[in-house]
């Protein structure tokens, strides 16, 4: 699967590539991610992607044109599906990642400032993503959300592929429960007792009792009967 970034701050999703699975991913060739410097895509001298709002208004806007023919660039090798991150986009899901994660190619296009020109946004976006009900700098941060979460979906890059089937959210209503480790006792603190017996069946009935929910400032912990 191919990953085109498009940012003024390529260096940021290079840097995420070096390491962890998403490192083990390209070394493998599951995964290609390619950062496209949007400034690259300029025709000015001082290399310009943003300027004032028509109509007013705080801050700047990115230029559509580089925009333009960045995308277009990266589309004449390998057409994909664009996506642009936005504060007033969608949520992104696990179901939305599942789908991402069935694509050959994802654009993601990380917008700065005020906003994106609404004319790409019209005539090249596919569809806008949000991470969040929260307004980040840029979109670089989203992107690696979706490079990540996207990637470890694809067969291979996870080593146990039940680690993937068994995350929280991978269908709708699924959630995680407390795990634990050695040592049995840590500063007397116990693992619970149902984890050591071997009982598959009362260790998936504490498991679902004990299923996530929100904190409560106390422990959730249920012991089964």
């Amino acid at each position: 699967m191919i990953f085109s970034v498009v940012t003024i701050f390529p260096g940021m999703i290079r840097d995420l590539l070096q390491y962890g699975l998403l490192a083990k991913a390209v070394e493998r060739g599951i995964i290609r991610v390619d950062a496209y410097d949007l400034r690259d895509f300029t025709r000015d001298k001082h290399r310009k992607v943003d300027d004032r709002p028509f109509g007013g208004g705080p801050g700047m806007v990115m230029k559509p044109a580089p925009l333009f023919r960045a995308v277009d660039h990266i589309s004449r090798s390998h057409p994909g599906r664009v996506v642009l991150f936005s504060a007033y986009a969608p949520i992104l899901s696990q179901e939305r990642v599942k789908k991402l994660a069935a694509e050959s190619h994802l654009i993601l296009v990380c917008g700065r400032y005020e906003g994106v020109d609404q004319r790409f946004i019209d005539q090249r976006v596919d569809e806008e993503i949000s991470i969040g009900p929260y307004v980040l700098m840029g979109g670089e941060l989203a992107a690696a959300v979706v490079l990540e979460s996207t990637a470890r979906m694809l067969a291979g890059v996870i080593g146990n592929a039940e680690s993937v089937i068994t995350d929280s959210h991978y269908e709708e209503g699924q959630v995680g429960w407390p795990q634990y480790t050695q040592p049995r006792d840590f500063q007397g603190l116990p693992v619970p007792e149902v984890l050591l017996s071997g009982n598959h069946r009362e260790i998936d009935e504490w498991r679902r009792k004990n299923s996530f929910r929100p904190r409560t400032g106390t422990s959730n912990i249920e012991d089964i009967d």
